[in-house]
């Protein structure tokens, strides 16, 4: 047994059984010994910002870690902005990286880097194996840091020499299973008290992050907030939340700075779940970087790494409230029989989702300017989760709906994108097509960066000129996604009404495999 087949070994021995994979020179080893051992589903992306997109979507659903193979440091440095979207949503993921063999790497080849320079900023755990005797303890050490609560990203950098040597007959062979995560820290006493003396009334707020949007969990704030009359609402940048009829609404702090002070205003005291203080995304000349209102007083009951199910068990428990009913569950939506018709706007566009989305769908939302009012139109939708971008690098909703659809194949995956942002990561259509994945893409086509006009109007500069609106339109050429979708395998319509829309949508809800509908807004 060679150092590669020890790590595929341990990888399934720790329960990682698939692999998003854009492999080089140096990963040939490891290619192989997936090739010979039974167990992984292999798949390629065909960009490595894909492939970290996909192992993020991965997390979200499975919650469990994915690994990717990604060839030296360029391939990783291609990765990494999904990679940064990954750690801010707390996602468990394995990174195999390839490096030189280790006696090539001080020659300084063309392709020589500082791997685990590139892999710092954007992992919680980074470690360059120094034998094939050494990768079955490096392999489970890396499933370890993945799966240590929240979720962390591991990155094992294999040259290509302890890949390909055989094992000594004194080392360890893999075995034994997936070693246990650390146990998460327990509920401080005081936090608790605090917290249940804090909420009291509607101008206190439980403001939830993390796995506190899953849906036992908000059924827990819910019945907070029956006995408290305590507000509820989630972080903006949510990883994953369980929404739809018959689930506890908590509508997320808004994007706009004004907007979010808007909604904030009335707080003077927010208990926090798996969260932390809401802040702009940026800093705008004269308006604050924090949203609460001066004054406003945060009592953390759980930070995000704690098992924030049983914090609001606890919560609920300490005040009473175990036994009552949740308040702020969401009604059903409308019917789709009274489909709006006409030109497409948010208002008509969310009201369709409301009433197609089917039961348990996946929807990966970067519709970013044509979406913000998707959240609030769709809470009567059929039960669904809602993935959206957590680092602020855009390019991640198709990619994370490759990862989502693999790790719930039976659930229909919904991405809401952008022209602009899609712009970024279209490869991963290509790879709906190649493992016939149930996915619907909706590209709202706008035909800008719509965006930053908002943004530069926002920080104070002024209205785009000649040069400037150049930087900002997505046209001339018109991008063509009918044409881009088909070229890589996926059938695709375009519709410039809501009656079209409506029907193209609900005939691909419809149709296994993926498909694309460009919404032309």
């Amino acid at each position: 047994m060679n150092g590669a087949e020890s790590l595929v070994h341990t990888l399934l021995d720790s329960g990682v059984d698939v692999c998003f994979t854009n492999p080089g020179t140096s990963e040939m080893h490891f290619v192989s010994a997936l090739d010979r051992i039974d167990g992984m589903r292999c798949v390629l992306g065909l960009f490595e910002g894909v492939v970290t997109g996909a192992a993020d979507g991965y997390w979200r659903i499975a919650d469990k870690p994915a690994c990717t193979l990604l060839h030296l440091g360029p391939g990783l440095g291609n990765g990494l902005a999904n990679l940064h979207n990954a750690k801010k949503a707390h996602s468990g993921i394995v990174n195999i990286v390839g490096e030189h063999a280790t006696y090539h790497v001080p020659l300084n080849a063309p392709l020589t880097s500082d791997i685990e320079g590139v892999a710092r900023p954007m992992s919680h755990w980074v470690h360059t194996s120094r034998s094939a005797d050494d990768i079955a303890a490096d392999g489970k050490a890396a499933v370890a840091a993945a799966r240590t609560s929240p979720g962390q990203i591991a990155t094992l950098i294999l040259p290509a020499d302890t890949a390909w040597t055989e094992l000594s007959a004194t080392a360890s062979v893999p075995g034994g299973g997936p070693t246990a995560p650390p146990a998460q820290r327990p509920l401080d006493a005081a936090r608790l008290e605090a917290a249940a003396a804090s909420l009291a009334g509607p101008d206190t707020l439980l403001l939830l992050g993390g796995s506190a949007l899953r849906e036992g969990a908000l059924a827990r704030a819910g019945q907070i907030a029956a006995r408290t009359g305590c507000a509820l609402m989630s972080e903006f940048s949510a990883a994953r939340v369980q929404r739809g009829a018959g689930r506890v609404v908590a509508p997320r702090v808004p994007y706009v700075v004004a907007a979010a002070q808007a909604a904030l205003a009335r707080y003077r005291k927010i208990v926090l779940v798996g969260t932390t203080p809401p802040v702009a995304f940026f800093a705008y000349p004269g308006k604050p970087s924090l949203l609460a209102p001066e004054g406003c007083e945060f009592i953390t009951l759980a930070e995000v790494d704690q098992n924030l199910d049983q914090a609001l068990a606890a919560l609920a428990d300490r005040l009473g409230a175990s036994a009552l009913a949740p308040a702020g569950i969401a009604a059903r939506s409308r019917p789709a029989g009274a489909l709006p018709t006409g030109k497409p706007d948010a208002e008509g566009i969310a009201a369709v989702l409301a009433a197609l989305l089917p039961e348990h769908a996946i929807v990966v939302d970067e519709s970013v300017t044509v979406g913000r009012a998707f959240g609030s139109a769709t809470l009567g939708a059929a039960p669904h989760d809602w993935l959206t971008g957590t680092g602020g690098s855009i390019g991640f909703a198709m990619p994370n709906a490759v990862g989502a659809a693999l790790a719930a194949p039976d659930r229909r995956v919904v991405v809401l994108e952008g022209d602009g942002s899609g712009m970024y990561t279209p490869q991963a259509l290509w790879t709906m097509a190649r493992e016939g994945l149930n996915t619907t893409v909706v590209v709202f086509a706008n035909r800008a960066y719509q965006i930053l006009r908002g943004e530069l109007d926002a920080v104070g500069a002024g209205a785009p000129g000649p040069r400037a609106n150049r930087m900002l339109l997505l046209d001339q050429p018109t991008l063509d996604w009918v044409s881009l979708a088909r070229g890589m395998g996926v059938s695709a319509t375009r519709a410039e009404d809501l009656a079209a829309f409506a029907d193209q949508f609900a005939r691909s809800l419809a149709t296994p495999g993926p498909s694309l509908i460009e919404l032309v807004v």
